[in-house]
C-alpha cells in the first residue's frame, strides 16, 4: 500500500468515526520534543540522572513513555512509586531547575530532520501552526524562533506553563485549539509519544504519530494514531496528500 492510499484510507476511518462529510484541516496543533528538536535522548539523560541523585533508579528509556507530561506530573508519579508520597511544590521546583540544568549541558540543540519542511508545507497551504508541548524547558522555547523563524506567530503556543492537567489530558490540544479559533475537525495533531497521541485522539483531532524514538509505531497505533510515518522525513514528504482535503 502506497504512503497516499494510506492516508486516503485513515481520513476515511477518521471521517466515519466522527460523522463527517467533508475533511479539510485549517491548523496543526505541534509538539516539540521528538518532533521539532531531537531531544529527547537529552531529556532522558537529564531525568535519569537527576532521579539518580536522590535515590530514585530509572531505566533511561523509561522517559520516553512519560513525553508530553508536565515535570510536575512526572516528579509525582516517580515519587508516588518509588517514594510513597507526592512531591512537595519545593522538591517540585528545585528537583526540574537541576533536571533543566542538565539537559542544557548535554550539549546542542539538535533540529528533528524534515522539521522545517513540514513547516514550511503547512505554511504555504495557508494553515495555522500552533506548538502544544508539555514542555517548559525554556532553552528550548527560547530557540524556536532562531531555528524556525515564523512558523509560530505571538501567541500560538501552549507549554507546560499554561494548563493545569498535561497530556495524556486533552487539555493541552483543546487549548490549541483555542488558540487557533478552529474546531477539532478541523486541526491536525502532530506527535511522537503515546500520551501526546492519546491527548490528540482525546481532543477529537486527526492526529499523526510519527516514530522518531525507541517506542514502537504500535504503542503510537494502540494510543489512538490515525496514521503513523516512520519519521518526520517522511511525514514531510507526503504532507500535501494529507492537506489536500477530502470528501468522505
Amino acid at each position: 500500500m502506497t504512503e497516499s492510499s494510506e492516508i486516503q484510507q485513515a481520513v476515511a476511518s477518521y471521517c466515519r468515526r466522527n460523522s463527517l462529510k467533508n475533511w479539510h484541516p485549517l491548523a496543526a496543533l505541534i509538539d516539540m520534543d521528538g518532533v521539532l528538536y531531537d531531544s529527547m535522548p537529552r531529556h532522558a539523560q537529564a531525568w535519569h540522572r537527576m532521579m539518580s541523585e536522590i535515590g530514585i533508579q530509572t531505566d533511561p528509556d523509561e522517559f520516553y513513555l512519560y513525553e508530553g507530561m508536565t515535570g510536575a506530573a512526572t516528579i509525582d508519579l516517580l515519587f508516588e512509586r518509588h517514594l510513597h508520597r507526592s512531591a512537595t511544590a519545593e522538591e517540585v521546583k528545585q528537583l526540574y531547575e537541576k533536571k533543566s540544568d542538565y539537559f542544557r549541558n548535554f550539549g546542542a540543540r539538535m533540529p528533528m530532520p524534515g522539521a522545517a519542511l513540514m513547516l514550511r508545507k503547512l505554511e504555504d497551504a495557508g494553515l495555522k501552526r500552533v506548538l502544544v508541548t508539555g514542555s517548559a524547558q525554556g532553552s528550548l522555547l527560547t530557540a524556536l524562533e532562531e531555528d524556525y523563524p515564523g512558523a509560530f506567530l505571538p501567541g500560538m503556543r501552549v507549554t507546560a506553563l499554561d494548563v493545569t492537567k498535561g497530556k495524556p489530558n486533552p487539555e493541552p490540544y483543546l487549548r490549541g485549539l483555542e488558540k487557533a479559533g478552529v474546531s477539532p475537525a478541523e486541526a491536525v495533531v502532530i506527535e511522537n509519544a503515546p500520551l501526546g497521541v492519546q491527548a490528540g485522539h482525546a481532543s477529537g483531532c486527526f492526529t499523526v504519530g510519527i516514530t522518531t524514538g525507541p517506542i514502537p509505531a504500535e504503542k503510537l497505533r494502540e494510543a489512538g494514531a490515525d496514521i503513523i510515518f516512520p519519521s518526520m522525513q517522511a511525514f514531510a514528504d507526503n504532507i500535501e496528500t494529507l492537506l489536500q482535503g477530502y470528501d468522505c
